[in-house]
């Protein structure tokens, strides 16, 4: 593995368990987590969300990505989602993804993405929207990361979803 930082983002639709899962790895793997700025940033929206805001959530996400990179431990930082889903909610919102979105993706790789799977009850949100559309978002995320050749697994499982989170993370890391 070297010095080399190790990025593991936890990606997936709504309400997958992304948050919940990217902590207990943080604290698995003795290092840090960086959240979802997009719910620190939409907990303050007054108005429905513009291009810019998904702009500015993306620059968001980055800035809280490079700060915590200094604190990871062991060469591992687990990002709670990435500034992909940027490209998911505005693609569906708004019809349109800000260009630097699209040009930051083919620059800013992260080395192994876990796709949390639908198969957790739906937990109400104030920040959530998209009950019934699980399924839908599962094919994007599937989408997505295939075209981004993406390394990734899926990960289910509502009792054991940490301890299968774990093991694929010990074999990529074991084939690094």
């Amino acid at each position: 593995m070297g010095n080399k930082l190790i990025k593991i983002a936890v990606v997936g639709p709504e309400s997958t368990g992304k948050s919940t899962i990217a902590s207990l790895l943080a604290q698995h793997y003795h290092t840090v987590w960086v959240p979802e700025y997009a719910r620190y940033y939409c907990a303050t929206l007054q108005k429905p969300c513009t291009l810019q805001d998904e702009e500015n959530m993306f620059y968001g996400q980055l800035a809280l990505e490079a700060a915590l990179e200094t604190l990871a431990r062991n060469n591992v930082l687990i990002c709670d989602t990435t500034f992909l889903t940027v490209k998911v909610w505005s693609d569906y919102q708004l019809g349109i993804t800000p260009q630097v979105v699209l040009d930051t993706l083919k620059t800013h790789p992260y080395d192994f993405y876990l796709l949390m799977d639908t198969d957790l009850p739906w937990e109400a949100d104030p920040l959530r929207d998209f009950e019934n559309l699980g399924e839908y978002f599962m094919q994007v995320w599937h989408t997505e990361l295939q075209a981004l050749g993406a390394n990734y697994t899926l990960i289910n499982g509502k009792q054991n979803r940490l301890s299968n989170a774990i093991a694929a993370i010990d074999m990529f890391l074991k084939q690094l």
